[in-house]
């Protein structure tokens, strides 16, 4: 039987893969990439140049990453207990093979011999800014450690890579095993008719009758914001809020405390093999921020001036949930009473919005948008192999000519991790035969799906989340650069990665980005007036609230990297960035940290600041655009050149003094979220 994974293919054959074709694959491509290795090394490192040297390790790595990357999707996407045996039986060899080559000595050496030779100074800034990246990843990868701290070093990068995957496997596991089957429709009394028509078709999935409510995200968050019944919302946030952990209704079951520990104490100990005083460190050393004095100070700095409003934003939800009978808020009541004041305050209601944004409008305005500000074209194309019915490929074209190609997985359903993201699929790079590969992304979401003949309608924050993941997809499809090393997203310090994603939220809020993307999924009309003029007075609103949540995470993230192994235990540095940030408690059971895959089975360990950080960045980027006009294509094309087509070539802040003429001020962020003075 041939492996589909072992075959030359243009995208991956999905359909075609199954888990016995994995393991057998990775171990065949290993071996044969050791070995290529190995004969690229018998030339002499003097001797070595960009072509012999770097692209054809460019071309050893496309090999493995061409079989591996569709399986790590599927992984995500399409999770069986078959597929994750596979997929994890690889994770200690692709581990060791990772390890192995970052303590290679020989390339290492071959590296340093191409940075120092008369060659490289005709290199371009991508060409050094690789090479400076490389030299530094080696001493990440423990080159300078004695043998026995080599051997360490890959024992704790493959335990490291186990257990992130069995987080995320315990995260998956919990929230699939909880689900409540209602068969009195009075029970969910609140709930729009799009949300109960969903858990009509889960339970019908399931061969029962009534309504079967999970905690996949929007069945969760429609009982949360809608349900009148007090207890059942108690009964969700709980099953919700204590997933992987020892408390809740599988208290025990999927515990990912010991893991959480395990992670830590193992980052900890990999910092201070390569000489850094704690994981947080570590974690700088690929960053923008330059320290950990500096990231805090940023965190702190943005929490003092966001409480007042996040404490005023908590009084008047209070205030308001005593006028209708509730005088003790709870956690689960705070999103359903927030929707309440909001309706009753903008005349708004986030479901009654979902009626004008149905998925194919959003998206030919989403597309409209990009055309408008960056000269491209997007076109859907249909004949291709899919992981999931619902999947959709779609072609960017420049004059004519493919720039690259991206599939969109958008809906929510079982065996799904949850949340949202883009991967590269494929780089943009030019091979050893001189042809420039076009880059792939993968575009994963969450979203409500289509119920019987009505399309899938989205709420706003839907739509924010999907130009979110667009703004990441841009930045990897969109780049000049042709060496892999730093083409699209690669080689982008992780707090500058969010810069492209954030930005593109901006447009969700602009009057010409909505009259773009909005129009009734009957009648086709445009968003009324009066709604958008509500939708934008309502633009801030619990900002300070939403504010103190984020920075509650980031602190929580960095805090637990930056002081670990001094005694306190995760709950209690949580607590402590609770009594410094937060305007709310919640209840003592709550496992946060034992679900926040960001952090433990993300890249976003000592690294969720990178949000605020970005946020920054891309607030102030926007501010030119409100400045010249907001589809001003002369502009957007400035963007593009200057950040987007530049990927990880240069340092972000070089970039993004490129396009602004200027550092970046933190006014603009706190203007757009209403945080200043004048809004107190």
């Amino acid at each position: 039987m041939s492996n589909p994974l072992l075959q030359d293919f243009d995208l991956p054959p999905y359909a075609a893969i199954r888990p016995e074709h994995v393991e057998p694959a990775v171990e065949q491509i290993l071996s044969e990439n050791r070995a290529a290795i190995t004969q690229l090394l018998t030339q002499p490192a003097s001797q070595m140049t960009w072509d012999s040297l770097v692209v054809a390790l460019d071309e050893i790595g496309e090999r493995l990453s061409k079989a591996w990357s569709p399986v790590r999707h599927l992984n995500s996407v399409c999770n069986s207990a078959e597929l994750r045996t596979a997929y994890e039986a690889c994770l200690p060899k692709l581990s060791a093979y990772w390890t192995e080559l970052g303590q290679n000595r020989t390339l290492f050496d071959a590296y340093q011999a191409l940075a120092q030779s008369p060659e490289a100074i005709g290199f371009d800034t991508a060409q050094q800014t690789i090479l400076k990246n490389t030299v530094r990843d080696f001493r990440l990868s423990g080159i300078d450690l004695p043998e026995e701290g080599q051997q360490r070093f890959g024992a704790i990068s493959a335990r490291l890579s186990e257990l992130g995957s069995t987080f995320s496997n315990q995260v998956l596991d919990a929230t699939q095993a909880w689900t409540r089957h209602i068969t009195d429709e009075s029970q969910l009394m609140g709930l729009p008719d799009s949300a109960k028509a969903q858990m009509a078709q889960a339970a019908k999935g399931k061969d029962l009758a009534g309504w079967l409510i999970t905690l996949e995200f929007p069945s969760y968050y429609a009982v949360m914001t809608y349900a009148d019944d007090r207890a059942l919302r108690q009964e969700l946030y709980t099953a919700y809020s204590t997933r992987a952990s020892d408390q809740g209704p599988n208290a025990g079951q999927f515990d990912n405390t010991p893991v959480m520990l395990e992670i830590l104490d193992l980052r900890q100990e990999l910092a201070q093999l390569l000489g850094y005083a704690n994981y947080a460190e570590l974690s700088l050393a690929t960053k923008m921020a330059e320290s950990v004095e500096q990231v805090t100070h940023f965190l702190q700095d943005l929490a003092q001036r966001s409480k007042g409003f996040a404490e005023r934003d908590l009084a008047e939800l209070r205030a308001f949930a005593t006028e209708q009978g509730v005088t003790d808020l709870k956690s689960w009541d705070v999103g359903y009473f927030s929707e309440k004041l909001r309706q009753s305050r903008y005349d708004l209601n986030q479901e009654e919005l979902r009626a004008w944004f149905p998925i194919d409008k959003v998206l030919s305005g989403l597309f409209a948008i990009v055309q408008r500000l960056y000269g491209i074209e997007i076109r859907e194309l249909h004949d291709f192999e899919s992981w999931h019915p619902d999947v959709r490929l779609f072609e960017i074209l420049e004059q004519g000519t493919s720039l690259g190609r991206f599939f969109f997985d958008l809906y929510a359903r079982p065996h799904k991790r949850g949340g949202a993201w883009m991967d590269g699929a494929r780089d943009k790079r030019r091979t050893a035969h001189g042809h420039v590969q076009s880059p792939v992304a993968n575009l994963v979401c969450n979203f409500t799906p289509a119920v019987g003949d009505q399309p899938a309608l989205l709420t706003h924050d839907e739509v924010t989340t999907l130009f979110h993941e667009f703004g990441h997809g841009l930045h990897h499809l969109l780049t000049y650069i042709e060496h892999a090393g730093a083409s699209g997203i690669n080689g982008v310090a992780w707090d500058a990665v969010e810069l492209p994603s954030q930005f593109m939220e901006n447009w969700c809020w602009e009057p010409e980005g909505l009259a773009l993307i909005s129009g009734h999924y009957q009648s086709g009309e445009p968003l009324p007036a009066e709604k958008l003029e509500r939708m934008l007075a309502a633009k801030n609103f619990q900002s300070g609230l939403m504010m103190v949540r984020q920075l509650e995470f980031s602190l929580f993230d960095f805090e637990l990297h930056a002081t670990h192994g001094d005694g306190r235990s995760i709950l209690e540095v949580l607590e402590k960035v609770r009594d410094e940030v937060s305007v709310m408690r919640p209840p003592a059971e709550n496992r946060f940290p034992n679900s926040f895959s960001h952090i433990f089975a993300g890249g976003y360990a000592a690294g969720y600041y990178s949000y605020k950080w970005a946020e920054v960045l891309s607030a102030d980027a926007f501010s030119r655009f409100e400045e010249e006009g907001v589809l001003n294509p002369e502009t957007g094309r400035s963007f593009r050149e200057a950040i987007l087509a530049q990927g990880g070539s240069q340092e972000p802040m070089v970039l993004f003094v490129q396009f602004r003429g200027r550092e970046p001020s933190i006014d603009a962020l706190l203007r757009h979220l209403g945080l200043t003075a004048e809004a107190a």
